[in-house]
């Protein structure tokens, strides 16, 4: 098994700053485009038909429903 390499060097912080740790990214999800979709057929049904309306409103709803379940569960793990 080879060895690993040697863990990298920390960065040079300029006088005056503080280097703050590293802070993890949140997970990739879904839910800001299904959100972006949403409004899109909103602003579309307005146009065209009541029925594009009603599916966007709730895909909407659905869409921030779960980004908001996602935002307060990956709060709750940390």
């Amino acid at each position: 098994m080879p060895a690993k390499p040697p863990p990298p060097a920390p960065p040079e912080v300029p006088a005056g700053w503080t280097l703050l740790p590293p802070e993890p990214l949140p997970e990739p999800t879904v839910w800001p485009a299904a959100l972006a979709l949403g409004i899109t057929f909103l602003v579309w049904g307005l146009v065209t038909s009541l029925i594009i309306t009603a599916a966007g409103g709730l895909l909407f709803a659905v869409a921030l429903a779960g980004w908001i379940r996602d935002i307060r569960h990956e709060r709750a793990k940390s």
